[in-house]
């Protein structure tokens, strides 16, 4: 297995960023989207970069007949984004009281990036799984964001520990998604991104262009 490199890791940090100026867009006319996130959000999840979108489309476009992309959460106010992560990192804290500062914040980065290098936080991730023509979500081994502690591990794009059908769907996913030019977030099958750094590290891209914002819920 190849290295994974979490968002917690220094190298993902000193990437600099080139803020390109990109709007947030609602996806919410193009893209089929689902409503699980929207009491957290206020309805600013269903915003991403123009780019991201864009590249969604192309995704969607390239997935066999009868698949759909199901969007469940793009872009994550800052403060959402902080809260999410210093909850996580307290359950871990509790857990593992023996655990260092580092260890734990590498720790709740499998899960939750920390909220100053965020992805979701500049627009730039999306949070997404496949539905049939009808709307149904198809099986890709765990629920979207089930944690590596509730799921053993499933929650990992590549695990093994999900059904042959699982993981085919996962390779579905991720074959439309890489084609369309976003990277994937190795410890959740859910979440890929373009434009952030870790983004640029994955690529090779000498900056990342979308640095985190403020955008205010409908």
């Amino acid at each position: 297995m190849s290295e994974i490199i979490l968002m917690s890791d220094a190298r993902v940090a000193a990437v600099p960023v080139e803020e390109n100026g990109e709007p947030l867009v609602d996806v919410s006319a193009r893209l089929r989207v689902d409503d699980r996130k929207h009491e957290d959000s206020g309805g600013a999840e269903v915003f991403l970069r123009q780019g991201v979108l864009d590249r969604l489309l192309r995704a969607q476009a390239l997935l066999p007949d009868g698949l759909r992309l199901l969007f469940v959460e793009g872009y994550r106010p800052p403060a959402l984004q902080r809260h999410y992560f210093e909850t996580y990192a307290d359950g871990l804290r509790a857990a593992h009281p023996d655990w260092s500062a580092d260890r734990i914040r590498s720790a709740a980065s499998r899960y939750v990036s920390p909220p100053e290098i965020a992805p979701h936080s500049a627009g730039a991730a999306v949070d997404l799984t496949l539905t049939d023509a009808d709307g149904r979500e198809l099986d890709l081994g765990t629920a979207m964001n089930a944690n590596p502690e509730e799921s053993d591990g499933a929650c990992y794009t590549g695990a093994g520990n999900i059904t042959e059908a699982a993981k085919a769907n996962r390779a579905v996913l991720g074959e439309a998604l890489s084609a369309a030019g976003l990277v994937n977030y190795p410890t959740e099958w859910w979440h890929w991104s373009y434009g952030d750094r870790y983004w640029a590290l994955q690529t090779g891209a000498p900056a990342a262009l979308y640095a985190a914002k403020e955008h205010e819920s409908r």
